[in-house]
């Protein structure tokens, strides 16, 4: 996927730090933040908040959220992370500290005086489980007082184990989350609303059909990327954001997507009903069976799991937290749509 073209930050590295064991950085100036408190937003001075997958594009575009706010961000990259990936993240004032995601010692003095730790990693158990484990105890270790998951999900808590492999890792690392001496929010927000231009299967711009399985009227969450990371962002730096925070910039079913399309486009967009959520969870089987691809983060039958979490409506979202941070035009699946040149291409 492109990536994003940061804006100069607010803070900028002035000078090479001295190498600890096992870390390199660049020191920044205290920074101010903003935090919530009681509604209203108190700047404090030095507070620093550190991300874990800050090169990819979620944790990239939260450590910018943050910068925007005022903060200082220190990005923890792995040593073979190529260069000109947390080059971009110092052009616009990031802090970037290379570390060993397997060394807990290593993370928590790369820690050190923060206010929370934020993780955007992407992976499989080794990541899931295994670095943010380390990430977790390394926080711990440096007295940091609040964590951030990376789930940013539909709500597998109300889902059964068994029923999608990448959230069972989120829901086994809150297992040792729950138990552990910090405070700790995650944020649900379904699925990323930037996925209904081509890479989420929901709408056959070339068919103008909007497929769906079980209900048609089943209304599911949307939330672009760009509102997740500026809605993480603000609970970062806020230290009373409880446990679980939910956001959807849209909420719809496939019919009310079909006509959204059917507007964007100019072109009718009618509905295909590919099946049950029962013969949906029986092609999951038979995916899984033919194509494993057990080392593949995102494997067909991945994402028909995800699809059937979605249109199964027991991981819908409710209440939602929209409002906890006022201020923000959430982008709604029109917006998305009309934005995407390729949107308009495939409907030609």
């Amino acid at each position: 996927m492109e990536r994003p073209a940061w804006p100069a930050g607010r803070a900028a590295a002035r000078e090479e730090a001295p190498a600890n064991p096992g870390v390199e950085a660049r020191r920044l100036p205290p920074a101010e933040t903003e935090r919530f408190v009681g509604g209203t937003i108190e700047v404090v001075d030095g507070s620093t908040a550190v991300v874990a997958g800050a090169t990819g594009k979620l944790g990239g575009r939260i450590a910018r959220e943050l910068i925007e706010r005022g903060a200082g961000v220190r990005a923890l990259v792995r040593r073979s992370t190529a260069r000109e990936r947390s080059d971009r993240l110092q052009a616009f004032g990031v802090e970037v500290v290379r570390v060993d995601l397997d060394s807990v010692p290593n993370v928590a003095r790369a820690c050190a005086r923060a206010s929370c730790v934020v993780s955007a990693l992407q992976g499989l158990r080794d990541v899931i489980v295994g670095a943010q484990a380390v990430l977790l105890d390394g926080a711990i270790e440096a007295g940091v007082p609040r964590f951030i998951p990376s789930d940013f999900s539909i709500d597998f808590t109300k889902l059964p184990a068994g029923e999608n492999r990448n959230l069972d890792l989120r829901r086994e690392f809150h297992q040792r989350l729950d138990g552990a001496a910090i405070s700790a929010t995650t944020v649900f927000n379904g699925a990323f609303a930037d996925m209904l231009t081509g890479q989420m299967p929901l709408i056959l711009f070339r068919l103008r059909r909007v497929l769906y399985w079980g209900s048609a009227d089943q209304r599911m969450d949307f939330t672009t990327i760009d509102d997740t990371a500026a809605f993480t962002a603000s609970a970062a730096l806020d230290p009373s954001a409880p446990r679980f925070l939910r956001i959807a910039g849209d909420e719809l079913s496939a019919r009310e997507l079909a006509a959204v399309a059917s507007e964007v486009t100019g072109k009718e967009h009618r509905l295909l009903r590919a099946g049950s959520l029962r013969t949906l969870g029986a092609l999951v089987k038979v995916a899984r069976t033919l194509a494993p691809g057990k080392d593949a983060l995102y494997p067909a039958w991945q994402g028909m799991q995800y699809m059937r979490g979605m249109f199964d409506g027991r991981a819908k979202l409710a209440p939602l937290d929209n409002g906890r941070y006022p201020g923000r035009h959430w982008r709604n699946a029109r917006d998305v749509l009309s934005s995407s040149p390729g949107v308009a291409a495939s409907a030609a």
